[in-house]
Order: structure tokens, then sequence, then C-alpha cells
């Protein structure tokens, strides 16, 4: 299936899931929904529904009735459709949460004529709100879209081939269907700007999930690893568009470039810290499972190069050309590589802190830097 990675040239390997969204999993579940219930309210209504009047539209209503045919088998779809609103654990919808919470972080731009200003319902205008809603059908129509499956990799435990066909359709179908609504609200807002930032996040999500379909850190060739090309991919892939989308909140309220800047670079820190967190997640649990090792996280990837070329080779290739993953994942647990993801999900919370500092003292900037602690905490 698509969402597993391989190690081609070591020969077969045992299939681990790969996570579909920086956002997808949280460091402690309790401590991330207090702070997200408390963002929520300083924005003025819980954003888990913000994307609910699309959701229920009558093309995705008939849409959710075809996909309860998917019950009993593995399409992922099944999943992504369960978690479109809000699941037990975390919200699916932080990414307009922030978009929110920077809106009114930063206020008014100046000058700000009476007649926008009474516009504005608690602190944030109508067209941020918008933007918010867009920014969430967009993230929410790639992930239905990063499910389909590759039907070359189909067992018989994934489910009747039929169904598995018929739930590549309906992705295609809903996922397209949120994308054409996100760009008519786009075309909505009347922001030449604006629409070049949404649309260049759109071109960035595209080439970042290419990439990670066609190659994988563990396919890197030596001379082209490094941490930076790793960040420069996952932020295409991860988090280009919460960056660009709290950067067109700042257009619309009609601030500067230099707090545009900063809503930009609070959105990439805060985005790739989280991706960060999440990598480093199986290794904090003590009874974390071998499978859960992703070959292209954080702590593979310094674990790569601090071993070399050989020494990945070596960790990589056994006498049965079957990688195991179970002792791949101690050697990367004991090794430095963990902790060296860790120093740089440090290092983009701290950056993330930089930036969002520079906005005056506020309900909403304090709500923004509890979510940078919440993704950044190890």
């Amino acid at each position: 299936m698509a969402v597993w990675s391989r190690l081609p040239s070591v020969g077969l390997v045992s299939r681990a899931p790969r996570s579909l969204s920086v956002f997808s999993s949280t460091p402690s579940p309790p401590a991330w929904t207090r702070v997200v219930s408390d963002a929520e309210k300083i924005v003025g209504y819980p954003t888990s529904f913000m994307s609910l009047r699309c959701l229920l539209s009558d093309e995705l209503s008939n849409v959710a009735m075809h996909v309860r045919k998917l019950a009993g088998t593995k399409h992922p779809l099944l999943n992504t459709a369960r978690g479109f609103v809000y699941d037990s654990k975390h919200s699916l919808q932080l990414r307009g949460l922030v978009v929110l919470l920077i809106s009114k972080a930063a206020g008014p731009g100046s000058p700000a004529t009476d007649t926008l200003l009474q516009d504005m319902v608690s602190g944030i205008y109508p067209s941020q709100r918008s933007l918010a809603e867009i920014t969430e059908l967009i993230h929410t129509a790639f992930l239905v879209h990063r499910g389909i499956v590759n039907l070359k990799e189909w067992t018989c435990s994934d489910g009747p081939l039929k169904d598995m066909q018929f739930g590549n359709k309906m992705a295609v179908l809903s996922g397209d269907f949120l994308l054409a609504n996100a760009c008519t609200g786009l075309a909505q807002l009347n922001n030449t700007k604006v629409v070049e930032l949404i649309s260049s996040a759109i071109g960035d999500l595209v080439q970042g999930v290419y990439h990670e379909n066609h190659e994988s850190t563990a396919e890197v060739k030596e001379e082209n690893l490094s941490v930076a090309s790793w960040e420069d991919q996952m932020f295409l892939s991860h988090g280009a568009l919460l960056a660009k989308s709290c950067q067109a909140a700042m257009v619309l309220a009609g601030h500067d470039t230099q707090a545009q800047g900063l809503a930009y670079q609070y959105g990439k820190h805060l985005a790739l810290g989280h991706k960060l967190n999440s990598d480093l997640q199986p290794f904090m649990r003590s009874t974390a499972e071998p499978a859960l090792l992703h070959l292209d996280s954080a702590p593979v990837l310094f674990h790569r190069l601090t071993v070399g070329s050989q020494g990945w080779l070596q960790q990589t290739q056994s006498t049965t050309k079957r990688t195991d993953y179970s002792k791949l994942w101690d050697l990367v647990k004991t090794g430095t590589g963990v902790q060296q993801a860790a120093d740089l999900c440090s290092y983009h919370g701290s950056k993330a802190m930089e930036a969002i500092s520079c906005f005056p003292a506020s309900e909403a900037r304090s709500a923004l830097e509890n979510l940078v602690g919440a993704v950044t905490k190890i």
C-alpha cells in the first residue's frame, strides 16, 4: 500500500505506517486538549467545527454514505473520515486555530477604518476567519488524497479488491471537492497577494507529497543526506500551508511586511517543531513497538548521519535480506540521534517563541506560546 516505507536497496522490509499529518499526534493528550480548548475560547468558537458547513453539504453527505461500504476493509479513507471534525485525542483543525490566534494577536493593521473595526468579531476580521476555514479545507483535502491505496501492494487482508478500488475513487472525489471549495473561498477573499500565497502553499504540498512518495530518507544517497535537506522537505509537506496562511492573515489585516514575516516564521517553526516531536514519540515510550519506526523520521536521519554510509548499510542488511526493524529501532533509540532530534525540536520551538514575542502581549499571544510549549515538549 502507498502508506508504507521501504528500503529497496537492501531487499524487502516489514511494513510500517507513515504519519499523514504534522498534527496527527500529540505529546500529551490531556495537556494538549487543555491548551487547544483554552485557545478556542479566545478566538470565539470551537474550531473543530470550522469546516462543518462544507463537510455537511449534500455532495459530501452522499460521499459519506458510499464510504460506509468500506467498513471491514483497511482503506485509509475510513480513518480519515472518522477524524474529519474531531476525535477524542486531538483537534484536526489546529491550522485554522493558529491562523485565528495570530490574527487576534496582531490586531488590526494600520490604518484601519471604523467600518472594518466594526466588522471584527473577538478581534478577528471575517476575512481572516474565512482564511482559517480555507486552510483547514486544503489540509483535509490533502489528507484524503494521501490516503489513496497503491493497489499494486494490495493483499487479501486489506479487504476485497473492488472495495479498495472504490475507496480510491471516493478519496479522489471527496478530496477534489474539498479543494475546489477552498479555491472558491480563496477567490472570494478578493486579495491577489493572499491568493498567491495560498496557491503557492498548495504547490508546496503537492511537491512535498510527490517527493515523499518517490524518495524516502532511507533511499537518499549519502552525499545528498543532510539536516537542511530534510527540513526543506518537511517544510514543503508539513509546514508551508501553516506558515503561508499565517502570513496571509497579516496581509488581510493590512499589516506591513515585518509583521507578515514574523507570522510566517512562527508558522514555519511551529510546524517543524511539531513534526520533530511526532517523530520522537515512538522513542519516548518504553513500550513502543519497533513497527512504529519511520525510516524518514528525524531520529533515523541523525542516526544515519552519525554512523555513516557503511554503518547504515551494515545495520539495515542481514543474511535473510530483510531489515530487522526491532534491532534497528534499538540502535536508533540507544544512539545519539534521538537527543539530536530533540535538540532540533527545541531550537524550532525557540525560534517560534522569538517570532511571536514581537507581537503585543495578549491572551492570544499567550495561547500561541502555550501551543509552542505543547508541541515541542519532549
